[in-house]
C-alpha cells in the first residue's frame, strides 16, 4: 500500500491543480496503476487522510538531474531548483547522492466511492483547511480551497458566505457580491449575508446600493448590533450625518461595552464638529476597554486633534503618546506629537519626535520643514 505524505500548505493538491509530485525512488519503485494513499502531515499528530489515486505515468530520473533544473522546480511550486532541493534535503535528512534515483510520479484521484480505505468527510477536511487559512490571513490560498469545497457542494450557504468574505479581503468585490447572492437565493433573510454584501457594495463605491441592502438587513432585525454598525457607517459615508449618529445612539443602547461603537461614534461627532461630544465619546471607548490591545490608536489619536481644536494641547499631548504607545512607528501621531510640542513651546522634544519620522521617512517634507523651524528658536 504505497503511502504519500504531503504538507498542509500543499493546497494545490486537494484543489486539483497539482496531479503529480516527485519523491525519492523506493526500494520497489512506484509504477503505473499503483493505489496510492495520500495524508497530510503524515509524521505528526495533525495527520489526515486526503484521498486516494491512482498512478497514471512515472518518469525516472537521479538526483543529478534534478539539480539546476530551475523549470521542473516551478513546475512543481517551487520558486527555483536551490529552493526545491532545499526541501528534498530536509525531506529525506540531507542524505543525497548525485546517482540517487527519484520518480515523477502522475498521479490522478478516485472518486471517494472506490476508495479501498478508509473514506472521510472530503468536503468538511477542505473547509476546515480554509478555514484555517482564512484566520491565518492567507487569502489567495483559502479562497482555492473554498473553491475546492463547493465543488462538492455549490449550495453550501456557509461556504458562500465564507468565499464571499475571502474575495472582499482579496479586493474582488464583484466576485464576493455573486457568492452573496447565491446564498441569498437560498435564505434571502440571512441578516450576516445582506450585511457582508452591504459592506462588500461599499467598498466596491456602491454606497447607494450598500445602503438599499443595508436597510433589508435593518427591516429583518433592526436590533442586530452588527447591522446597526454598518448601517450607520454607511449612512455617515453618505454624508447623513444626523442620520448616523442616530444609528449609533441607539446602537450604543443595545451594545454600549463596545469600544468600536464609541469610537465610530466619536469619529462621527468629530467630522460634525461637536468636538467636547466627540472627546466624551472616545473617553467612554478607553473606559470599556479591556485591556490596552483592544484600544483604537487611530481614535484616540483623533481625539488628540480633538483637544487640540479645543486648545487643551496637555491633554492632547496625552492622547499621541497613548497612540503612539499602541503604535510606535506611525508618522501621522509622531507629527502631531511634534506640532503639540511645539505649541508648548518644547522644541526639543519636537524636533526629537520630529527626527523619529525622518528616520523612517526621510523625505517627509512636513516633518523637515517643522524641524527647521523648531531650530530656529534653540
Amino acid at each position: 500500500m504505497p503511502i504519500l505524505s504531503f504538507s498542509s500548505n500543499d493546497i494545490d493538491v486537494i484543489t486539483g491543480k497539482k496531479t503529480r509530485t516527485i519523491r525519492k525512488a523506493w526500494k520497489t519503485p512506484l509504477k503505473v496503476g499503483d493505489r496510492l494513499y495520500c495524508y497530510w502531515n503524515l509524521v505528526s499528530k495533525e495527520k489526515m487522510k486526503i484521498f486516494e489515486a491512482f498512478v497514471t505515468r512515472i518518469e525516472d530520473l537521479s538526483f543529478e538531474e534534478l539539480e539546476g533544473n530551475d523549470e521542473l522546480a516551478r513546475q512543481e511550486g517551487f520558486k527555483d531548483s536551490k529552493d526545491m532541493l532545499k526541501e528534498f534535503k530536509k525531506m529525506y535528512g540531507g542524505r543525497l547522492s548525485p546517482l540517487d534515483k527519484f520518480q515523477i510520479i502522475h498521479f490522478e484521484k478516485i472518486d471517494i466511492s472506490q476508495w479501498k480505505g478508509d473514506k472521510i468527510d472530503e468536503k468538511a477536511m477542505i473547509s476546515k483547511r480554509a478555514d484555517i487559512l482564512f484566520d491565518s490571513g492567507k487569502f489567495d490560498k483559502s479562497t482555492m480551497c473554498y473553491d475546492a469545497a463547493l465543488r462538492l457542494d455549490p449550495n453550501d450557504i456557509y461556504l458562500l458566505n465564507k468565499q464571499g468574505d475571502n474575495l472582499s479581503r482579496l479586493g474582488r468585490f464583484m466576485d464576493a457580491i455573486e457568492c452573496y447572492d447565491k446564498a441569498l437565493d437560498m435564505e434571502p433573510d440571512n441578516i450576516y449575508i445582506l450585511n457582508n454584501k452591504a459592506i462588500a457594495l461599499l467598498n466596491s463605491g456602491n454606497i447607494n446600493k450598500a445602503l438599499k441592502v443595508s436597510n433589508l438587513a435593518y427591516n429583518y432585525r433592526p436590533s442586530s448590533p452588527i447591522v446597526l454598525y454598518w448601517r450607520g457607517f454607511i449612512l455617515e459615508m453618505l454624508g447623513r450625518y444626523d442620520d448616523a449618529l442616530r444609528v449609533y445612539d441607539k446602537l450604543i443602547v443595545i451594545d454600549g461595552e463596545n469600544p468600536e461603537v464609541w469610537n465610530s461614534r466619536g469619529n462621527l461627532l468629530t467630522d460634525m464638529g461637536m468636538l467636547a461630544e466627540a472627546i466624551e465619546s472616545f473617553d467612554k471607548a478607553v473606559e470599556v476597554c479591556l485591556d490596552d490591545s483592544e484600544m483604537d490608536a487611530a481614535a484616540i489619536n483623533r481625539m488628540g486633534n480633538a483637544y487640540i481644536d479645543l486648545g487643551k494641547l496637555d491633554k492632547a499631548l496625552e492622547c499621541f503618546n497613548k497612540a503612539i504607545s499602541l503604535e510606535q512607528y506611525n508618522i501621522d501621531f509622531l507629527l502631531n506629537k511634534g506640532v503639540v510640542l511645539m505649541e508648548l513651546g518644547k522644541f526639543e522634544e519636537a524636533i526629537d519626535s520630529f527626527n523619529k519620522v525622518l528616520l523612517r521617512s526621510p523625505d517627509n517634507e512636513d516633518a523637515f520643514f517643522l524641524k527647521e523651524e523648531c531650530l530656529e528658536y534653540l
